[in-house]
């Protein structure tokens, strides 16, 4: 469905970063725009889990290593 384009660092980056903001966001008990803008966790915790980013995709950019014949 979605080919790889993110390496093994970008994903585990991406994977960090999204579980962060989403634990700042459950255990801070803020309100307002600035606390659910936190849910943005929610991207990069996706994509770095299926290992594919629509931007990438579309800016022809990959972090993923090439494969040697």
């Amino acid at each position: 469905m979605f080919t790889t384009n993110e390496g093994t660092l970008d994903r585990a980056l991406r994977v960090l970063v999204g579980l962060a903001l989403l634990a700042w966001f459950f255990l801070d008990q803020g309100a307002g725009f600035w606390h659910y803008a936190k849910l943005i966790g929610i991207v990069p915790l996706v994509t770095g889990v299926i290992g594919s980013c629509p931007l990438y995709s579309i800016l022809g950019i990959s972090t993923c290593p090439m494969k040697r014949a």
